[in-house]
């Protein structure tokens, strides 16, 4: 399958970091770093309700500046540590603009930007 017109991305995160890799525009042969994101994470809260409702508001605000950086998403490819990855495919999944985007997903560690895409190249080949 061609990938050449597709509006397709990668993205490594974890509940603090995002980077994201894409072409800046379909004509593009290349994929580029198109941005960086980061969750600071809830303040200090005594109150542990507080602070849950304060994580989910933070995490929600982390997806949707990862997404606003993939305007008409065809096709996307989340890797990174831990289980935030599947919380993000189901934001996606969930907002009307990318619900009928193709997503996969992986686990990898931390890598360099050029690593990482090298690895969005290689995986959309």
């Amino acid at each position: 399958m061609s990938h050449n017109n597709k509006k397709v991305f990668g993205v490594w995160m974890d509940t603090h970091n995002a980077t994201i890799v894409g072409k800046e525009n379909s004509d593009d042969e290349n994929f580029t770093v198109l941005g960086h994101v980061k969750n600071a994470g809830p303040d200090k809260n005594s109150n542990e309700n507080s602070a849950n409702k304060q994580e989910i508001t933070l995490t929600h605000k982390f997806f949707k500046e990862i997404a606003s950086k993939m305007p008409n998403i065809d096709e996307i490819h989340i890797t990174g540590t831990g289980q935030i990855q599947e919380q993000f495919i189901k934001f996606l999944a969930e907002t009307a603009q990318y619900k009928n985007a193709h997503s996969s997903e992986s686990t990898s560690n931390k890598m360099s930007d050029e690593n990482f895409v090298l690895f969005v190249a290689k995986h959309f080949e």
